[in-house]
C-alpha cells in the first residue's frame, strides 16, 4: 500500500515539468534512464545484471515521460517486463492480505492444554467429556472434541484403558493404614548385643522405638505391642494392617493385641526384606546417623540414645516422601528470603553427632 502510493506520487511529480514548462521532457527522461542504467551496471560488474525493487520503481516511474514507441530503444528491459513492474506496483495498492484474519477456529492456549493433561493424569477415570465438564465449571470454554484431540496428541488412552492405578499410586493410597514392625540389634562397647523393637507408620513415617533389652522373648515383644497401641490411643482406629516378618518372637499373643482393635496382621515372605522395605530403611538410617557414631555403654545408655534420636527423627528430620517435612510437622514452615532478619539457633543432638537448626522466635 505504501509503495504503491509513493509510486503514484513519483509519477505525478515527474509529469509536472512537462505540464508546467510545456517543453519536451522525453530526452531528459531518457538521460535519467541511461544514468540509472549505468549505475546499475557499475554496481554489478562482477555478475549478471539484477534489478532491485528500487531500480524497478524508478524505471517504471520514468516510463510515463517517454513515448511507448521508444521504450525498446531506451530501456534495458523489454516493454513486457516494464509493464509487469508497473502492474505489480499498482496491484500492491489493493493488497489487503495483511489485514486478513486467521481462518478457522483459534488455537487452544498452551496453559489450557497443560490443564487438560493435568486433569487427565490426576484423574485416570475421567474421560474427555468429564474433563470438559470440569473445565466448563472452572470457566474455560472448550469443546469436548478439542479435549479429545489434546489427549490423543499426547498419547493418553481413553478413560477405561487408563483407569487402573499404578503400583506407586496404589501403595501410596494404602500407606495411611499400615504400620511395620521389625527388630534391630545394638552392640555395646563391651561387645554385648542388645535388641530393640521399632514400629514405623507408613503414612506419616513416624518412628516408635518401644524398648531395648538383652533378652528379647515372646512375652517382651507382646508387651511392646501393648505399649505401642497405648501410645497411639485413638489413632489405632485408623490402622488397617500391621506388617511383620516371621520371627519366632512374634506369637499369637502379639498378633492378638492388634486384632483386638480390628487391625489385620500381614506376614512378609521368608528371606524377603524388601517386603518390609520402609522399616528396613529406617533401621539403616538409625545406624548411619546415630549408632555408628556413638559408643553405647549399656541398656540405659542405649535407651537414652534411641529416645533422643527418635525425638530428632519425628520432630525435625526432613523426609523426601513428605515434601521435606518431619513426620510430626502438619505443614511447611513459612518461607524466608535470603538474608531475612532472625538469629539461627543450632541445637546439638547426641553430643554433636547431629545438628538441628531453627530461627529464634
Amino acid at each position: 500500500m505504501i509503495i504503491s502510493t509513493v509510486y503514484r506520487i513519483t509519477r505525478a511529480l515527474l509529469s509536472v515539468p512537462g505540464v508546467l514548462l510545456r517543453r519536451d521532457t522525453a530526452k531528459d527522461a531518457e538521460l535519467l534512464v541511461l544514468r540509472h542504467e549505468n549505475a546499475v551496471l557499475r554496481r554489478q560488474l562482477a555478475g549478471p545484471v539484477r534489478y532491485e525493487p528500487a531500480d524497478r520503481f524508478w524505471l517504471a516511474a520514468l516510463s510515463s515521460l517517454i513515448p511507448r514507441c521508444d521504450w525498446r530503444r531506451v530501456f534495458p528491459v523489454t516493454p513486457g517486463t516494464l509493464l509487469t513492474w508497473h502492474r505489480r506496483l499498482i496491484a500492491k495498492r489493493w493488497d489487503y492480505s495483511h489485514r486478513r484474519r486467521r481462518i478457522g477456529r483459534p488455537p487452544t492456549a498452551a496453559a489450557l492444554k497443560k490443564l487438560v493433561l493435568r486433569l487427565a493424569q490426576e484423574n485416570p477415570r475421567w474421560g474427555h467429556r468429564r474433563i470438559q465438564g470440569e473445565l466448563a465449571r472452572l470457566g474455560h470454554a472448550i469443546a469436548p472434541s478439542t479435549v479429545w484431540q489434546i489427549l490423543h496428541a499426547a498419547g493418553i488412552d481413553p478413560a477405561p484403558r487408563r483407569a487402573g492405578p499404578s503400583w506407586r499410586e496404589f501403595l501410596a493410597a494404602q500407606a495411611e493404614g499400615i504400620v511395620a514392625a521389625d527388630f534391630f540389634h545394638i552392640d555395646t562397647i563391651t561387645g554385648r548385643r542388645l535388641y530393640g523393637l521399632a514400629f514405623l507408620e507408613h503414612g506419616t513415617r513416624k518412628l516408635h522405638i518401644t524398648g531395648v533389652t538383652a533378652h528379647p522373648t515372646a512375652q517382651w515383644a507382646t508387651q511392646q505391642a501393648r505399649n505401642f497401641t497405648a501410645d497411639l490411643g485413638t489413632r489405632i482406629g485408623s490402622l488397617r494392617f500391621v506388617l511383620r516378618d516371621r520371627d519366632s518372637k512374634y506369637t499369637d499373643a502379639f498378633d492378638a493385641v492388634f486384632e483386638a482393635d480390628g487391625v489385620e496382621v500381614l506376614l512378609s515372605a521368608p528371606r524377603a526384606p524388601r517386603m518390609n522395605a520402609h522399616c528396613e530403611r529406617v533401621i539403616g538410617t538409625i545406624r548411619q546417623e546415630a549408632l555408628d557414631h556413638v559408643l553405647v555403654m549399656n541398656e540405659a545408655h542405649a535407651r537414652r540414645v534411641l529416645a533422643e534420636y527418635q525425638e530428632h527423627y519425628n520432630a525435625h528430620r526432613p523426609h523426601r516422601s513428605r515434601d521435606q517435612r518431619p513426620p510430626e510437622a502438619p505443614r511447611q514452615p513459612p518461607d524466608r528470603t535470603v538474608g531475612a532478619p532472625g538469629k539461627l539457633l543450632c541445637t546439638r543432638v547426641l553430643g554433636g553427632v547431629i545438628n538441628q537448626y531453627q530461627y529464634v522466635a
